[in-house]
C-alpha cells in the first residue's frame, strides 16, 4: 500500500515538487479480487475539529471507502424511518438542540435568581438583626442616663434637705453650690437635661408619662422598684377601656324574645330561639334535677318553664300547625268561572258500567284522532259536540273496592248509578246510594241493558223506592234515563240530563289560583318512577309546580291526559297523571301547591312523624283487667295468615288488603303486612322470608333478581289477574287452618259379664252385645255407675278364640282397651265412630 498525489506527481529526479500541506490529504489505495483482478481506490484524509478550549488533534484517521458515506449513511436510515427527508431531520435535530440549550440556560437563570434571592433575604435578615441590636443598645444607653440623671437629682435633694434654708441672694454666694455638693460624691448634673423638666404643671394636672421618674416619687421611696415604660402603660389603659366595654355591655338590658315553643323540641333548638347558650340552659336543667344533654328532647310544659325563667314570652304552637294554609280558604265569587262537571258512574258489579263508559267515549269529538283513547287512567274528560266537557271518574262494581267507591263519590258533582234491568238492585247498588248520600251529590238513574229481554225498568225503579231514592215518574227530583250500552240507544238522554244537573248546580271555580285537588290513584311505572293521577278541584296546576300529596311530594316534570298527551296546565275539574313525586300518594289524599320545597319538606316530614309515631303507639294495657287479660289470651291464640301484597295501582292493593282482612272469624285470620302499587321486588321477597309469609303479585310481575332469590330462599309468589280468585284461594287456605269439626256415630253397646286376666294381652272383658254392633279400631267409651271413666280405642275384639272385626247385637265376644286395663264385671261399653267434617267461613 503507498500513498501517493494524483495532482503532484514526482519529478524525474525523484524529488517531489514543494507545496503548501493542506487539510486533507489524498492517494491511492489498491484493492485485490479474485482471479488476479485489482483496482485503486482514491481516499482522503481529515484531521479531527476539536470543539472548546482543547488542543488540536494532530492524529489523522483513514478509513475505508465506505467510511466516508457512514455518517450520511445513518442520517439517511433515521430519516427514512421518521418519514423525513435529510434536509428535515437536519432541522428538526438542529431545533431539539437548540431547544434543550434554551432549557439549560433558563435553568440556570432559575439557578441563579434563586441564589441571588437567597442572599438578599439574607442579608435583610441580618440587617434587620443589627438594627434591633442598635436600637437595644440606643435604649440601653438612654435608660443608664435616666438613672445616672436620678441619682445627681437625689444628691442634690438630699443636700439641700441638711443645709438649713438661707436666703437666696448674690451675698450668700460664698455658700457651696449643688454642683460643688454633687462634685463632692463624685458625680455632675446635666443642666441641660435638667432645664427641659416641665416644672409648670400642677400636681392635679393628669400626666402623659403615668410611669416617669421623678424626685417626689424617689423620696417616697419607689426608686427600688421598676417603672412601667410607655408602651405597657398603654397596654394597660387599653385593657381598662375593654373592661368598661364589657361592663357596659353586661350592664345593658336584656333582650326579651317572643319564643315559638312546639309539642316537642331540643335542648339546642330551644337555646337557639332564646339567644341563649346551651350549656347555660344544660345547668339549669342539672340544677332542677334533670340531667338533659343538647339534643335531648323536651316536651311543652318544661320548654315553657325554662323559657319563663330565662325571661322570655312564650308562645304555644301545636305541631301540626305547620298545615295551616296548605287548602286555602274558599275563593271570591266574582273571581269564579263556570267548570265542567265531574260524574262518577257507580254500580253492581257486571251491570253494565265499563260497556256504558265505552259507549259515551264514542260522543268524544277527539275519538277520531291519532292514537285514540286508551283508559290507562281511571279518570277522562269528554268533549261533546255542543263544546261543553264532561269529567268522567269510573269506579270498580266489585264488594272489594267500596273504599274506591267512597272516593269517587267523594270527589264528584254527580252521581250516574247504573241498575241492569234483568237484574234490578243489588248490594253494590245500595252501598253507592248510601256513598252518595253521605257525600251529598245527586243522583241520575241510568237503567241499562234495556235491550235484553225480560227488562223491567218500572220494577228497577219500584225497588229504588225502599232506598228513598225517587225519581221523576213517582214525583221526585231523580232522572231516571233507560239506556242500552250494547245497543247505543239513550246515550243522548243521558248526557243531556247530566248537562241539566250540572246547571243546576251553578259548578265554578277559581283558575287563576295555586291548584288543589285530590289523588284519584297512584302507581309506580317502571321507566316513569311514582305516577299520580289526580283530579283538579280549583287553579291551574303547572309544569314546574311543586306539589304535596300525602307524605309525598315533588316538582311536576310532566303533566299528561288520558290520551297520554302533554300538557302545560291542567284546570279545574281535569283528570291529568303528573310525573316527579317522590313517592306513590295514598288515594283519596287532597293535593296542593307550595310555595318553596322548604314548606313540602317540613308538610311531609310532619305527616311521615305522625304516621310512625301512630304505627309505634302502644295499644291500651293487656293487664288492666282480667276481661283484657282473657281476650289478649284469645288473641294469641288465633292463628294468622300473612302475606306480602303488591299490586299494579294503590288503590287495588289497598282495597285486597281490606277484602283480605275481612276474611276469617275468632279462629283465624288473614293480614297484610305490606302493600304497595308496583312490581314485586328483592325488598318484598326478603321481608316475606323473614316473615314465613308468600308474596301475592295483583296484574304484576317479580323481576328476574326477585324470582332467583325467592327460589332460593323458598318463598312462594302467586300472580293473579281477578280479585275472585284472590279472595277464593286466601279463603281456602283459612278454611284449612280452622280446627275441623268432629261428629260422632253410635254404634253400639255392651255389658261386661266377666273378666279375664291374661298375661300376653292384660285384663279383657267378657261381653254380651246389647244394642247395634260392636267394631274393631272404633272408639269406646268405659261407663260405670252412669260415670264415664275412659275413653279409648277398641284394640281387641275376639268370638269365642278367633280375631273378628264386629260382633252383632245379643252376641257374646272378648273386648280389650289400648292402653287401659282397669276393668271390672258390670261396666257398660259405648262403641261409637268419630267422623272430621271440614269447616267454612
Amino acid at each position: 500500500m503507498s500513498d501517493a498525489n494524483d495532482d503532484d506527481k514526482p519529478a524525474e529526479g525523484g524529488r517531489k515538487p514543494l507545496t503548501l500541506k493542506r487539510n486533507v490529504a489524498a492517494g491511492t489505495v489498491k484493492q485485490s479480487f479474485s482471479r488476479g483482478r485489482s483496482k485503486f481506490v482514491v481516499v482522503e484524509k481529515k484531521r479531527k475539529r476539536v470543539l472548546g478550549k482543547a488542543a488540536p488533534d494532530t492524529s489523522e484517521t483513514a478509513s475505508a471507502p465506505i467510511a466516508e458515506t457512514k455518517p450520511r449513511s445513518d442520517v439517511a436510515s433515521k430519516a427514512r424511518a421518521l418519514g423525513l427527508s435529510e434536509a428535515e431531520f437536519l432541522a428538526r435535530e438542529a431545533a431539539v438542540g437548540k431547544a434543550k440549550a434554551e432549557a439549560a440556560n433558563r435553568e440556570e437563570r432559575a439557578r441563579i435568581e434563586a441564589e441571588e434571592r437567597t442572599r438578599r433575604e439574607r442579608e435583610e435578615k441580618e440587617q434587620l438583626v443589627a438594627e434591633r441590636k442598635r436600637r437595644e443598645e440606643e435604649e440601653r444607653i438612654a435608660r443608664e442616663n435616666t438613672e445616672r440623671a436620678a441619682a445627681e437629682a437625689a444628691v442634690q435633694a438630699a443636700e439641700q434637705t441638711t443645709r438649713p434654708r438661707v436666703d437666696r441672694t448674690p451675698a450668700a454666694s460664698a455658700e457651696p453650690s449643688v454642683e460643688a455638693a454633687a462634685e463632692k460624691f463624685g458625680g455632675r448634673i446635666k443642666k441641660k437635661r435638667v432645664e427641659q423638666k416641665p416644672a409648670s404643671r400642677s400636681r392635679s394636672e393628669p400626666k402623659r408619662r403615668r410611669g416617669k421618674l421623678t424626685i417626689s416619687n424617689i423620696l417616697d421611696g419607689d426608686e427600688g422598684q421598676r417603672q412601667r415604660s410607655l408602651a405597657s402603660m398603654r397596654r394597660a389603659r387599653e385593657r381598662e377601656k375593654e373592661r368598661r366595654l364589657m361592663g357596659d355591655a353586661g350592664a345593658r338590658e336584656k333582650v326579651m324574645r317572643e319564643v315559638v315553643i312546639p309539642e316537642t323540641i331540643t335542648v339546642a333548638e330551644l337555646a337557639n330561639r332564646m339567644s341563649e347558650r346551651a350549656r347555660d340552659v344544660v345547668k339549669f336543667l342539672m340544677q332542677q334535677g334533670d340531667m338533659k344533654q343538647a339534643d335531648d328532647m323536651l316536651d311543652a310544659d318544661t320548654a315553657e318553664l325554662i323559657v319563663e325563667e330565662f325571661g322570655h314570652k312564650v308562645r304555644r304552637v301545636a305541631e301540626s300547625d305547620v298545615e295551616e294554609g296548605f287548602i286555602s280558604e274558599d275563593d271570591q265569587e266574582e273571581s269564579k268561572k263556570p267548570r265542567p262537571p265531574v260524574v262518577t258512574i257507580m254500580g253492581h258489579v257486571d251491570h253494565g258500567k265499563t260497556s256504558l263508559l265505552d259507549a259515551l267515549r264514542s260522543t268524544d269529538v277527539a275519538s277520531g284522532e291519532a292514537g285514540g283513547i286508551t283508559q290507562h287512567i281511571g279518570a277522562y274528560q269528554v268533549k261533546l259536540k255542543s263544546g261543553e266537557k264532561i269529567t268522567f271518574l269510573d269506579t270498580p262494581g266489585h264488594a272489594a273496592f267500596s273504599s274506591m267507591r267512597l272516593r269517587g263519590a267523594q270527589a264528584t258533582d254527580i252521581v250516574v248509578l247504573v241498575v241492569a234491568a234483568d237484574d234490578s238492585v243489588m248490594p253494590q247498588t245500595i252501598e253507592a246510594i248510601n256513598h252518595a248520600k253521605s257525600a251529598g251529590v245527586p243522583i241520575i238513574v241510568a237503567v241499562n241493558k234495556m235491550d235484553k229481554e225480560g227488562a223491567n225498568s218500572t220494577k228497577v225503579l219500584n225497588d229504588l223506592l225502599q232506598y228513598e231514592v225517587l225519581t221523576e215518574s213517582v214525583g221526585g227530583e231523580v232522572q231516571a234515563i233507560e239506556v242500552s250500552a250494547l245497543k247505543k240507544t239513550g246515550l243522548d238522554n243521558l248526557v243531556e240530563a247530566i248537562t241539566l244537573q250540572a246547571e243546576l248546580l251553578e259548578l265554578t271555580a277559581n283558575s287563576d289560583r295555586a291548584a288543589d285537588g285530590m289523588v284519584i290513584e297512584s302507581q309506580v311505572a317502571k321507566g316513569r318512577g311514582p305516577v299520580a293521577t289526580v283530579l283538579v278541584n280549583r287553579g291551574t296546576l303547572k309544569r314546574g309546580d311543586i306539589v304535596v300529596a300525602g307524605t309525598a311530594w315533588g316538582k311536576v316534570r310532566a303533566l299528561n291526559d288520558e290520551r297520554g298527551q302533554q300538557l302545560k296546565g291542567a284546570g279545574p275539574s281535569q283528570p291529568v297523571e303528573i310525573l316527579g313525586l317522590n313517592g306513590a300518594p295514598e288515594p283519596g289524599e287532597p293535593f296542593a301547591v307550595v310555595e318553596t320545597e322548604a314548606r313540602a319538606r317540613e308538610i311531609t316530614q310532619y305527616r311521615d312523624r305522625k304516621n310512625r309515631q301512630g304505627d309505634a303507639a302502644p295499644g291500651p294495657s293487656a293487664v288492666a283487667s282480667l276481661e283484657q287479660m282473657m281476650a289478649s289470651l284469645k288473641d294469641k291464640e288465633i292463628a294468622e295468615a300473612v302475606m306480602v301484597v303488591k299490586a299494579d295501582v294503590q288503590g287495588s292493593a289497598e282495597a285486597i288488603k281490606q277484602a283480605v282482612e275481612k276474611l276469617g272469624n275468632d279462629e283465624v285470620r288473614a293480614r297484610v303486612i305490606h302493600s304497595a302499587a308496583g312490581g314485586i321486588t328483592e325488598s318484598d321477597i326478603l321481608l316475606a322470608r323473614s316473615s314465613n309469609a308468600p308474596v301475592v303479585g295483583f296484574n304484576v310481575r317479580a323481576t328476574k333478581q326477585a324470582r332467583e332469590l325467592a327460589q332460593k330462599e323458598g318463598v312462594e309468589i302467586r300472580y293473579y289477574a281477578i280479585i275472585y280468585d284472590l279472595l277464593d284461594d286466601i279463603k281456602a287456605v283459612l278454611e284449612g287452618m280452622l280446627d275441623p269439626e268432629l261428629r260422632e256415630t253410635f254404634l253400639g253397646n255392651a255389658e261386661a259379664l266377666e273378666i279375664f286376666n291374661i298375661s300376653k294381652l292384660g285384663k279383657i272383658a267378657g261381653c254380651r252385645v246389647t244394642e247395634g254392633v260392636m267394631r274393631r279400631g272404633s272408639k269406646v267409651r268405659l261407663v260405670r255407675d252412669n260415670v264415664v271413666i275412659h275413653e279409648g280405642e277398641l284394640s281387641t275384639l275376639r268370638r269365642f278364640k278367633d280375631e273378628v272385626k264386629e260382633v252383632n247385637a245379643g252376641q257374646e265376644c272378648g273386648m280389650g282397651f289400648l292402653n287401659y286395663h282397669d276393668l271390672q264385671k258390670g261396666d257398660l261399653i259405648e262403641c261409637f265412630d268419630v267422623t272430621e267434617i271440614e269447616r267454612k267461613l
